[in-house]
């Protein structure tokens, strides 16, 4: 009878407000809890949890025996009492990852949440708030592929990232801007669970650079110690600016990346397989998914400046070993690709029709005037 009771009461706190999804990443219908925090979570978070016994004791709320005690102390509190109490001072730049992120910006955020209380005591925040930060990063070389320790500063004084190639080196490598910098976290795609892809323009032309550390929480502050810079950047450029207009403008992850084949402008060339990365509106391709410099970039404008996409290949196309073909129509030429899915071509038009539905912004409209297609 207990053991109903109480599962009828745990039953009842999921349906209160904000308990409804996970505390931490917001994943639906969250059936663990931490009881020693008083927060429904998603099974994933509870993994996470469990890593840090000294801070939260996990339970299912199906599975599990609970006591009274512990049903009251989650009926005392909830996610809502919880995110009030430990993300009360949390900067509005701090990336705040949900269930689509990857395992380290997920397991970063909850350590710096309730392990040690980031966002109670904004002292802890120095590490990447403090407009300037250096230290070293595994960086991958462009050429062999061979990561190598490099020294890198960011300074919001200066307004830039940079990277030297010895300790002792008196010129930076490469000096990246924090008007044009992104930072996004492609575990997979790098080869370490925490690989970070960073890119900037050189000369209007997207650079790429691959970077990890072996510590979960300096690459974590790293990622947010750039988006604190982009920030304070945007404040000064975009005066009037709310939180909520330039927090979604600190990073962004790619809208989609894949293989697929490409013809050259002359459309008679044969077509070649290459690596897609479609980052805003420029849609970029690379011989290698790990190039520092992409092969050539097309400008993906709105449908009100005659740009849209068609499923399919014009009848004469010749030489696409995949089958499933996308033309993407500009107001200088069409570019022809081909999928090697349905499902791959499905996914890529669903992409650039989002694009295109979206009307151009002023500032787009400077970056279209000077794009270079490369064919």
């Amino acid at each position: 009878m207990a053991k109903e009771r109480s599962r009828k009461a745990l039953g009842e706190l999921l349906q209160r407000p904000g308990n409804a999804a996970c505390a931490d990443c917001t994943a639906p219908d969250p059936d663990w809890a931490s009881h020693s925090l008083g927060i429904f979570i998603c099974l994933n978070c509870s993994g996470i949890h469990r890593n840090i016994p000294q801070v939260s004791k996990v339970k299912s709320v199906r599975l599990d025996d609970w006591d009274d005690a512990q049903v009251e102390f989650m009926a005392a509190n909830g996610n809502n009492v919880a995110k009030a109490k430990y993300e009360s001072k949390m900067p509005p730049f701090y990336y705040k990852p949900t269930f689509l992120d990857c395992q380290l910006l997920r397991e970063q955020w909850i350590r710096a949440k309730y392990e040690r209380k980031e966002f109670i005591h904004s002292e802890k925040q120095e590490p990447y708030s403090a407009g300037y930060r250096e230290g070293f990063l595994w960086k991958r070389g462009r050429d062999n592929g061979q990561f190598l320790s490099r020294k890198f500063v960011l300074s919001e004084r200066e307004g830039a990232l940079k990277y030297f190639n010895k300790n002792d080196a008196k010129e930076p490598k490469a000096i990246m801007k924090i008007e044009h910098l992104n930072a996004t976290f492609q575990p997979a795609k790098i080869g370490n669970p925490h690989g970070l892809q960073i890119t900037y323009l050189k000369d209007n032309s997207t650079r790429n650079i691959f970077v990890y550390h072996e510590d979960g929480k300096e690459i974590v502050d790293w990622f947010n110690a750039i988006r604190a810079a982009r920030f304070h950047y945007l404040q000064v450029a975009f005066p009037g600016a709310s939180d909520a207009d330039l927090v979604p403008k600190l990073s962004r992850n790619y809208l989609k990346e894949g293989y697929m084949e490409k013809t050259g402008p002359k459309q008679t060339e044969g077509f070649k397989k290459r690596w897609f990365t479609m980052d805003d509106r420029r849609l970029m391709y690379f011989k290698d998914p790990l190039d520092a410099f992409a092969r050539g970039e097309v400008f993906i404008g709105s449908k009100e400046n005659s740009y849209k996409v068609l499923e399919g290949l014009p009848p004469s196309t010749q030489g696409n070993h995949w089958q499933h073909g996308i033309t993407i129509v500009t107001p200088d030429r069409k570019f022809l690709f081909a999928c090697e899915t349905e499902d791959d071509q499905l996914e890529w038009i669903t992409t650039f029709q989002k694009v295109i539905s979206r009307p151009m912004l002023p500032q787009e409209y400077a970056v279209e005037a000077h794009f270079k297609h490369k064919p």
